[in-house]
């Protein structure tokens, strides 16, 4: 009777909410109502989806390793189709079945959600650190998604901003930590822009100027189905449809501990198949940085991409092309320091999708001591990911770009280049044809030739110079460089021994090192005149 009650309040409340929130999403209760109440008071939860709970969820552990009974899920499989628009109704997994960790959970994550539902919205957290809770990984960061819009949000947090024109979000700061909180969106058909509407379909007035206006305004796409705005607010089952895969398309309720799953994500994860929410070929359109997406997560999850999902990525390759620069260089920032970049480039590679993203590493990769290179520098880009300690971009894209620059300095020395200029044609011509098409940004194109341009004066040793060497900002990355090219067998060990010794020694044994070395050259002279000499004077007899 209490729980009834409840719920008759709760919907007359709603009730005069929705007047003057449009937006609002009728399914789901909103959850300052249920603060206080026990599991068996579930009102933030659609009435269809408490049956689904009731009827299929079995509340024991699951055994043999699994994340969850496959029932549990796959019995609603039919009514929750992956590739329909039609699923409005989640199945909702209870604490019970998905076990997750709540010390996982940011503190602040879980204070935005406790605000936002406070203030009469539904909150969740969303996405890939749902996804990471369910596979028990400690999620990098972590997204809220509620059915308040960017400027009702900004007035709850204290710090928060709004930013983005393409997609409107709002970032809450607790210190050095930013949470970041969108609004539910809806999936919308829209003409592309420069495309001419279908004389078939004639709308009235009304709807042909509410169109036109969002256009305009709200939500656009180009010629190729690329999104370029797409700021139209919708209910959360709309939400959970324009997200890419099932696997990040679940909602999270901390204060309920209850997980909703629109369209078989937990049975997916369970599975380790990432699917693709739609048809596949136009969600690629939409944004192609969900091809790149694809090769990430199988990698770094180590699922299998679905058939349906990873047939069209050969053929819809080119729109690559399509990403700003800066947005493509982002993504592949996010691919090498995944912690699987060594999978990722097996991926790419895989599925042809490295040509365009490196067009200068094909080169590389067909000869065999360059593909041991970059496959040994991402292995050890890798162990220090996973380590937890740093790694430098500009240091990476140096490791990958090495070969092809090393290809083009061999070809102006044999043009007649003396050998440091022709270093440094060869530098701007590979890094000029990179950047082109990934905006690596300044700071690290700086980097990456600082590192390259050490590497003949730390083979040569000379004189003083390796004194002023050690003083360089750049020389432990270009020292870690040569230390690369010498595990890779590119360079004999006895360079790389020297400067270890070198490093290690104090100022008296330095000097000692330094005198050794020139007295080896010096002998290597005397030797290299001692042969020309011979050679003249046996040519003078003759």
């Amino acid at each position: 009777m209490i729980t009834k009650f409840i719920r008759k309040l709760f919907s007359l409340r709603c009730g005069d909410n929705d007047k003057d929130r449009a937006n609002a999403n009728p399914n789901i209760a909103i959850a300052d109502h249920c603060y206080g109440m026990g599991q068996d008071e579930q009102c933030n939860v659609p009435s269809e989806a408490l049956a689904v709970q009731d009827a299929g969820l079995p509340p024991s552990k699951p055994s043999n390793g699994m994340l969850y009974p496959t029932r549990a899920i796959s019995k609603y499989t039919s009514r929750h189709t992956l590739a329909s628009y039609e699923a409005k109704i989640p199945v909702i997994v209870s604490a019970d079945i998905h076990h997750i960790d709540l010390s996982l959970i940011s503190h602040n994550a879980i204070r935005v959600t406790h605000m936002l539902q406070k203030s009469g919205f539904q909150a969740f957290i969303v996405g890939g650190a749902v996804r990471d809770l369910l596979l028990n990984i400690v999620p990098k960061d972590f997204d809220v998604a509620t059915d308040a819009t960017p400027n009702e949000i900004v007035k709850i947090f204290r710090r928060a901003r709004l930013i983005g024109r393409r997609f409107q979000i709002v970032h809450v700061q607790f210190g050095a930590e930013i949470i970041e909180v969108s609004t539910f969106r809806a999936p919308i058909e829209i003409t592309p822009v420069g495309a001419k509407e279908s004389s078939d379909s004639k709308p009235n007035a009304l709807s042909h100027k509410m169109r036109c206006s969002i256009n305009r305004r709200m939500h656009a796409v180009d010629s190729s189905g690329r999104v370029l705005r797409d700021n139209v607010w919708g209910k959360q089952h709309q939400d959970a449809t324009r997200r890419d895969f099932t696997i990040n398309a679940m909602y999270y309720d901390p204060v309920m501990q209850i997980v909703l799953d629109y369209h078989c994500g937990m049975d997916d994860i369970r599975g380790r198949v990432l699917r693709m929410i739609g048809e596949p070929a136009t969600r690629f359109r939409e944004d192609p940085v969900r091809m790149l997406r694809t090769v990430r997560f199988a990698a770094k999850l180590d699922f299998i991409i679905e058939p349906s999902t990873q047939a069209p990525l050969a053929e819809l390759v080119y729109l690559i092309n399509n990403i700003p620069a800066a947005r493509l260089f982002d993504e592949i920032l996010k691919l090498l320091l995944s912690g699987y970049a060594h999978n990722c480039l097996k991926q790419l590679r895989a599925l042809g999708l490295h040509h365009r993203v490196f067009p200068l590493l094909e080169v590389t990769l067909e000869q065999p001591d360059g593909e041991q290179f970059i496959m040994l520098a991402l292995t050890n880009t890798d162990e220090r990911v996973r380590s937890g300690k740093q790694v430098s971009p500009g240091f990476l894209f140096a490791s990958l770009l090495w070969h092809a620059m090393q290809l083009r300095w061999k070809q102006y020395e044999a043009s007649g280049e003396p050998s440091i200029p022709a270093l440094y044609q060869a530098l701007d011509e590979v890094l000029d044809q990179q950047t082109a098409m990934l905006a690596i940004r300044r700071r690290y194109t700086t980097d990456m030739r600082e590192i390259l341009e050490l590497q003949p004066r730390l083979e040569k040793r000379s004189g003083r110079s390796a004194l002023k060497l050690i003083e360089h900002h750049s020389f432990r990355a270009g020292y870690d460089f040569l230390l690369l090219r010498c595990e890779a067998g590119e360079l004999d060990e006895s360079i790389c021994q020297w400067w270890k010794d070198f490093i290690a020694g104090d100022p008296n044994f330095r000097e000692v090192m330094l005198k050794q070395r020139e007295k080896e050259r010096q002998n290597r002279r005397r030797r290299g005149s001692g042969s020309r000499n011979r050679k003249n004077s046996s040519a003078n007899i003759l």
